[in-house]
């Protein structure tokens, strides 16, 4: 499979002098096109570190970041702002949607900051999704699950390489839960896009291609012990 995101040796520290924080420390994960890698870990590990350095919102202190075949370390702001845009889509905890807009126009929404090379059709996406039929709706008319379905579409809309997702379920029920995780699944295999999920919901493990852990800033596979 095609490598999407290559992070190697990334270390990120907040601070200075004697109040330096490290975030990360000596991390490295390969993404592959159409894999779902869950990243768990207690808070404060680094997990939001770690989305931050893969989506350009910040660089490493030391290390690399790839995306395809860019190296997005030293690169100018407003080339990392095209790259988010063009090749990046994230999915917040809460959907994260614009109050006043409908459905189909938080999809529309992304597809007005440039020019997008081959943008999905919104209404198609929609009906992908299973929310065809709430089109005209607006957030506060939709549950927390049909929230997060619209979210993933918006976040799809621009055929991104690469899909960040923070807690998608933090506020959801289990049942909502489970089916938001195989969406995020189904969409990544079928579109080849590489996603990172970053959750504390381990009935959702399941759905994903591989679980990592992180732990004080380093990134490893689960550790399990036994009774």
């Amino acid at each position: 499979m095609t490598t999407v995101l290559s992070i190697k040796n990334a270390s990120l520290e907040h601070g200075d002098g004697d109040e330096i924080v490290r975030a990360l420390d000596d991390v490295s994960l390969d993404v592959a096109a159409g894999e779902l890698v869950a990243i768990v870990g207690p808070s404060g590990s680094g997990k939001s570190s770690l989305l931050a350095i893969a989506g350009a919102l910040t660089s490493p202190t030391t290390g690399s970041v790839r995306l395809g075949g860019t190296d997005l370390t030293g690169l100018k702001p407003k080339e990392l702002t095209r790259i988010r845009r063009e090749q990046i889509g994230f999915v917040f905890q809460s959907g994260n949607l614009v109050p006043a807009l409908t459905s189909v126009d938080q999809l529309r929404l992304p597809l007005t900051f440039g020019k997008v090379a081959d943008p999905r059709d919104p209404l198609e996406l929609l009906a992908e999704v299973g929310m065809e039929h709430k089109a005209k709706r607006r957030p506060h008319e939709l549950s927390g699950g049909e929230r997060q379905r619209i979210g993933i579409a918006r976040a799809l809309v621009t055929r991104p390489r690469l899909l960040l997702v923070d807690e998608p379920t933090a506020a959801l029920d289990r049942k909502r839960s489970q089916e938001v995780v195989a969406l995020l699944a189904e969409e990544s295999h079928a579109h080849g896009v590489a996603t990172i999920m970053v959750t504390h919901d381990q009935d959702v493990l399941h759905h994903c291609d591989r679980v990592l852990e992180m732990v004080d800033g380093r990134l490893g596979p689960v550790v399990t012990t036994s009774a």
